[in-house]
């Protein structure tokens, strides 16, 4: 189906599922069921990105990117999802692509210079360190406990944190911590730049997951025991901690719709294929009523996912928050395409559970979208505070009337 994309969008896309299909899918077949790939394969996966001009689509020219508008990018994050290693390879990769953009949103000239450039190149890593063990903050975040106070030109970080992407592998992470006790939590936090050599951040472990199995991503509890980073490290205004979050993650969660779509489209398609060459209950499977409604339902549902996803990117692109329109696409989305590609590994049987196919690591990865970036309880409550904003008071009695005796 079309849909409204950019011109360029659509030709940088095209070239990302060329890149994907000759360069990377060679290095996932021969990586599968064997474990994270090499620092030097993802060196040289970005290498032939660079070479078929695909690398960094999100980042601006002057910092080393291709300079592409949000609306532009959308489809060639899905391209680039159509593999795990896609992301990593293009550098469109979580958490990275989040931090690089918000670096680029609120950076100073100095912490552009220090991070953003290698972050760019591939040289560095990045954590996004906010979400912390009960009693601290998760789904709601107002309960953040980690405190950053001011002693004369630095500030003292002191908290607990875990489920920081890539905190173990980060040379930087940006710390979100309560700056004015005082004041309501959205107003009183701000966020961080602390290197990840800095005395007192003691990376306690990585946290055994599901998933990781092809990238190798990780996900790090973290102490902050008396951090003194100076106060020049500050990322963005202090205490607008929440308002900058909100920059970074609204655009985000729906670069992380784009990529699982892709993921999803993927598996689809693999289905589809194993579908028409496997051959039972006299005739090919792709012939059976049952799988033809399954493709059918998925392929639905999966357009609708892109739809919203564009509807909501329209609105950023206009300078919109766009929470509901946002919240509405990870919703739907992670449940989309969790949904999807447990349809694929259903149509692939005993194929789609083993490691010969990628649809296994898919099904182990795809779990986490529906708590990352948002529960999906989170989200629904954002939708129906809205629902219920919605509703014309004068309304409600004629709404309630009903005939009868």
């Amino acid at each position: 189906m079309e849909y409204d994309d950019p011109r360029r969008g659509r030709e940088v896309a095209e070239r990302v599922r060329t890149f994907v299909r000759e360069e990377v899918l060679p290095v996932e077949r021969n990586r599968l069921g064997e474990g994270p790939v090499s620092d030097e394969t993802v060196r040289e996966l970005r290498e032939a990105a660079r070479e078929y001009d695909v690398y960094a689509p999100q980042i601006p020219e002057e910092y080393g990117g291709m300079g592409m508008g949000f609306r532009e990018m959308l489809p060639v994050f899905e391209a680039a999802g159509r593999s795990l290693l896609g992301p990593t390879a293009v550098r469109v990769d979580a958490p990275d692509e989040g931090n690089m953009h918000t670096l680029e949103l609120v950076g100073t000239d100095e912490q552009k210079d220090r991070w953003l450039g290698p972050l760019v190149e591939g040289e560095a890593r990045s954590g996004f360190s906010m979400t912390e063990p009960a009693p601290g903050a998760g789904s709601d975040p107002k309960m953040i406990r980690t405190t950053a106070e001011k002693e004369g030109d630095e500030w003292v970080i002191d908290g607990h944190k875990w489920w920081t992407t890539q905190g173990s592998e980060a040379d930087v992470l940006l710390v979100m911590a309560r700056t004015d006790e005082d004041a309501h939590p959205y107003e009183g936090c701000s966020i961080f730049l602390v290197p990840a050599d800095t005395p007192g951040v003691e990376v306690v472990r990585d946290i055994p997951h599901v998933g990781g199995a092809v990238t190798g991503m990780s996900h790090a509890e973290i102490r902050y025991d008396d951090v003194r980073v100076p106060e020049e490290n500050l990322l963005g205004e202090e205490n607008a901690g929440f308002a900058i979050a909100q920059q970074r993650l609204g655009p985000a969660r729906l670069t992380h719709c784009m990529r699982y779509s892709g993921m999803a489209e993927r598996a689809l398609d693999i289905a589809k294929a194993y579908a028409d060459e496997r051959r039972a209950f006299d005739g090919p499977l792709s012939e059976k009523q049952a799988i033809r409604f399954e493709v059918a339902e998925t392929e639905m549902r999966l357009h609708a996912v892109r739809t919203m996803v564009r509807h909501a990117a329209r609105q950023i692109a206009a300078g919109e928050q766009a929470r509901v329109a946002v919240a509405t696409s990870k919703v739907f989305a992670a449940n989309v395409v969790q949904d999807a590609i447990d349809t694929a590994v259903q149509i692939c049987g005993g194929n789609g559970i083993g490691k010969d196919l990628p649809l296994a690591d898919f099904y182990e990865n795809v779990r986490q979208f529906r708590i990352v970036d948002g529960a999906d309880e989170v989200h629904k409550r954002v939708i129906a505070r809205r629902a219920f904003e919605d509703l014309n008071p004068s309304e409600v009695e004629h709404l309630t009337q009903f005939d009868g005796e």
